[in-house]
């Protein structure tokens, strides 16, 4: 019964939490490099006022902050593997920021779908572990995530269609990750003591993504546009998506 109702909450805070989220795919064009900016503030709230506190509280902070340095590493290594695969010489659009289009051949996006499969997983192994100490925890646990996950899986929607993802292969790609938290929320039921040695490091991974594309793939598009009014609509863009993640964090806590 237990793992039924794990199941259960698993598939609301991943695969439904992503389909309520895609109604963003449903935006004009127009608005997405506006909406990128509230993009970045939302990934660098979620991960400075949310993830890493939380991953300095649950485990050895040292444990953590190694982590999220190995996680942005490890994905600037990615990136370059993806822009090695795209192109093989340094005469192309990828290489040469005069000729760079609208978007950017699926990194940031490729790079936003590993980190949130982690996350998502992660998710999965907190519902389980809130539902072994009883099924109201749980449920109040499930609908935490659900409300933050909403918000979240419109950024990645966004960031998705920035990145140059047609909407049915964002909806796809998007959905086949938040299938992570049901794998997570199976096997935190099976072997819940393995993943809570290992709770800070997973949970370090999460914004380490969250800043590397914030930082290295979201932002320079912004400079694109240096004009006073784009940078103040930029600014006050970045800061309501951070205070939207402030002030749903602090409205869940309370």
């Amino acid at each position: 019964m237990t793992l039924g109702w794990i199941l259960l909450a698993s598939f609301a805070g991943g695969a439904l939490s992503a389909a309520l989220a895609s109604f963003a795919l449903t935006l004009r064009a127009a608005w997405i490099p506006i909406l990128v900016s509230y993009a970045i503030g939302a990934l660098l709230g979620a991960a400075f006022l949310e993830v890493i506190p939380n991953a300095f509280r649950v485990g050895p902070p040292q444990a953590a902050a190694g982590a999220i340095l190995a996680g942005i590493f490890v994905f600037f290594v990615l990136e370059k593997l993806l822009l090695w695969r795209h192109c093989h010489t340094e005469n192309c659009e990828v290489h040469d920021p005069h000729q760079h289009g609208a978007h950017d051949h699926g990194r940031s996006g490729a790079l936003i779908m590993v980190g949130d499969t982690v996350h998502n997983f992660v998710d999965g192994v907190l519902i389980a572990a809130a539902f072994l100490q009883s099924n109201e925890l749980g449920i109040v646990a499930a609908i935490a995530i659900i409300a933050h996950e909403i918000p979240q899986e419109m950024g990645d929607f966004v960031i998705l269609l920035h990145s140059g993802y047609s909407r049915a292969k964002a909806f796809a790609v998007n959905m086949l990750s938040s299938l992570a938290t049901l794998v997570g929320g199976t096997l935190g039921y099976y072997a819940l003591q393995l993943f809570q040695g290992l709770e800070a490091i997973l949970l370090g991974v999460v914004p380490s993504r969250m800043i590397y594309v914030a930082v290295a793939d979201l932002i320079p598009g912004l400079h694109r546009r240096p004009q006073l009014r784009d940078t103040a609509v930029q600014a006050v863009l970045i800061a309501v998506g951070i205070a939207t993640i402030a002030v749903a964090g602090a409205a869940l806590r309370h």
